[in-house]
């Protein structure tokens, strides 16, 4: 993968590590610094997540990139939203570029025929959203479904999916858009004209007045 990061005038942007490299840096040492406060052991860790520790021994030394789907066993284990994991990611500035198809992938694209993109990442103590380009290339019979803190908003960007929201289930086409409660199950239901892309935005916290 190729995820770039350019930065408003930086002298040195050429030497700095991709999007992708310091995001795995940071990514293992909010892990480690996760399970510390909970005072867990990898083991203990392990057995919360179904993980097996040499998996995440890999992960807290920045030897291996986990998937979306165990960033999320992670974070469900641990009590924290995903973006937990990316704080303090280039905290020396409040802009970030991601250039088109640079995104850093959370899953590989042939896991499942899914593509998870982030194109943006937590970098400081009031950044509060998760924009994420989510591509799904390969009919699924059962999807999983998510739930977390805050909102979240999906707007459909090519193909035709079902969308479920609870008990309720939403037909999406390029140009629509989705806002729900993230805290109710959620996720794709049904895969219409193929590929779906959307991009989905999950927002925490408090927006002031």
């Amino acid at each position: 993968m190729d995820a770039m990061a350019a930065r408003a005038e930086p002298a040195d942007a050429a030497a700095r590590p991709s999007l992708e490299e310091a995001a795995e840096r940071v990514l293992a040492a909010r892990l480690r610094e996760l399970r510390g406060r909970r005072g867990w052991s990898a083991t203990r860790l392990a057995e919360e997540t179904g993980l097996s520790k040499g998996m995440l021994s890999k992960i807290e030394n920045g030897q291996s990139a986990p998937s979306l789907s165990t960033l999320a066993r992670l974070a469900s284990a641990l009590d924290a939203p995903l973006t937990a994991f990316f704080r303090g990611l280039e905290e020396e500035t409040d802009v970030l570029l991601v250039k088109a198809g640079r995104g850093l992938e959370l899953s590989p694209r042939s896991q499942a025929g899914h593509r998870y993109q982030m194109l943006g990442a937590t970098r400081g103590p009031h950044q509060l959203m998760e924009p994420m380009l989510v591509t799904l290339m390969e009919r699924t019979e059962v999807f999983p479904l998510y739930q977390h803190a805050g909102t979240e908003f999906l707007f459909m960007i090519s193909g035709e999916m079902e969308y479920g929201v609870g008990a309720a289930g939403y037909t999406l086409e390029p140009g629509d858009a989705l806002q729900f409660d993230g805290e109710v199950a959620h996720g794709p239901r049904r895969l219409g004209t193929m590929p779906v892309q959307f991009l989905s935005v999950k927002a925490y916290g408090h927006v002031p007045n």
